[in-house]
């Protein structure tokens, strides 16, 4: 097999409202939270649940539209790719931390009471209308193409 893969499809629960900073240039990076959770039987038959928490960085306009839209406990789905960085601390410790890039992000759950809550202009149709969520992709970006 010629190549490699990174990618990962994450659906869970925002552990907390996303952070927003904007870098120099007026780029804008977001960080949440999300958890995912796994329900199964143990050795006893007994129902047991597990908790999994994950780094989320999402860049640009979907990083504005994370800030805008995204609160603690909205459930996502994340479709990006990990990536482990270092860097040293006080002490000089290096530190690792490996995070999810997310490039696609769709808001799960359905509407609240609020419309506003889903963008129009730069939703992308769900593969069903099933009007549950809205799709942001980091590649939604403007152009002049007719269609």
């Amino acid at each position: 097999m010629a190549g490699s893969v990174n990618k990962v499809i994450l659906i869970g629960n925002l552990g907390k409202d996303p952070e927003v900073r904007y870098l120099e240039g007026g780029t804008a990076v977001a960080t949440f939270s999300l958890a995912t959770s796994e329900t199964y039987k143990n050795r006893n038959g007994e129902l047991t649940s597990t908790t999994d928490w994950h780094n989320i960085v999402v860049w640009r306009k979907l990083a504005e539209i994370t800030e805008k839209y995204l609160k603690k406990g909205n459930k996502v789905y994340v479709e990006g790719k990990l990536k482990t960085r270092s860097w040293q601390d006080q002490d000089g410790n290096t530190r690792y931390t490996t995070e999810v890039v997310a490039d696609n992000l769709t808001m799960l759950g359905g509407r609240k009471e609020d419309a506003t809550t889903y963008p129009t202009e730069s939703k992308k149709e769900p593969a069903q209308s099933n009007d549950q969520g809205a799709v942001f992709a980091a590649d939604d970006e403007e152009d002049d193409l007719p269609f």
